[in-house]
């Protein structure tokens, strides 16, 4: 008897221990943890922005240190988007001190004196990083994986991208992410592949048979389209700036 009810309590254990991934459409997980910007009250503390909220392995490696740069180095071009940049890894605080003090005495590809202020998450316990599936044992279970997950102003899981801990993040392609996800819902159409600010987008496909066939016959000026349910509009360069830099 005593050995079944080891048994269930060990299931109770394990069950108490799983995870389930956020999804893309849900609400972010909410947590409040202490940074390297002082406490904060995610993502509460951020509504009305977009949040990327990012992990990366460990402090003091070589690829999080040139992620870093990069991050800080382009701060101002996610800032300009309204949005909000949150780093994590399961070091201590101190530690997350020490390496971004160090950052600073770094040169690489041009960047040098660089200031991390954007604020680094102190997860010792994984807690955050297992609310958010940034623990994959079959990569590492003691680090984070390379995690983006970009959260609207509502506070709505929008994109979710995960690497590697051997590769870094292109951040050319998060810039054009976080422009697409805006673009996106200030226009109400979709984003072809490769799509750039400027270039032709996508508009919802006819919802009936009328609207198809006015659509092949071309009645719509504004439209280009290669079949009924696939039509594309063009939209400048000047609108999208105008749209995302408010």
């Amino acid at each position: 008897m005593s050995k079944d009810l080891d048994n269930k309590q060990g299931n109770v254990d394990c069950k108490e221990k799983e995870y389930t991934m956020p999804r893309i459409g849900e609400k972010a997980p909410a947590f409040r943890a202490m940074t390297t910007q002082g406490e904060i009250n995610f993502p509460e503390d951020y509504s009305g922005k977009w949040k990327i909220l990012f992990s990366h392995p460990a402090d003091f490696t070589p690829v999080c240190t040139t992620e870093f740069m990069t991050f800080a180095t382009r701060q101002k071009e996610f800032e300009a988007l309204n949005c909000q940049l949150v780093g994590l890894s399961v070091d201590g605080l101190f530690s997350h001190i020490a390496w971004l003090r160090n950052i600073q005495t770094l040169e690489y590809k041009g960047m040098k004196n660089v200031e991390v202020t954007f604020p680094l998450i102190e997860d010792i316990k994984m807690e955050v990083a297992n609310k958010y599936g940034m623990i994959q044992p079959g990569e590492s279970d003691t680090k984070a994986v390379r995690a983006v997950f970009f959260i609207d102003p509502a506070n709505i899981i929008r994109t979710i991208i995960y690497y590697p801990g051997s590769m870094g993040r292109n951040f050319d392609e998060l810039l054009r992410v976080l422009k697409g996800l805006q673009v996106s819902d200030e226009f109400g159409v979709a984003l072809p592949a490769d799509w750039e600010p400027g270039d032709d987008v996508i508009v919802p496909p006819a919802g009936s048979c009328g609207v198809a066939k006015k659509r092949m016959k071309g009645d719509d000026k504004d439209l280009h389209c290669h079949d009924w349910y696939l039509c594309t509009k063009k939209l400048s360069k000047e609108k999208v700036d105008k749209a995302l830099y408010k």
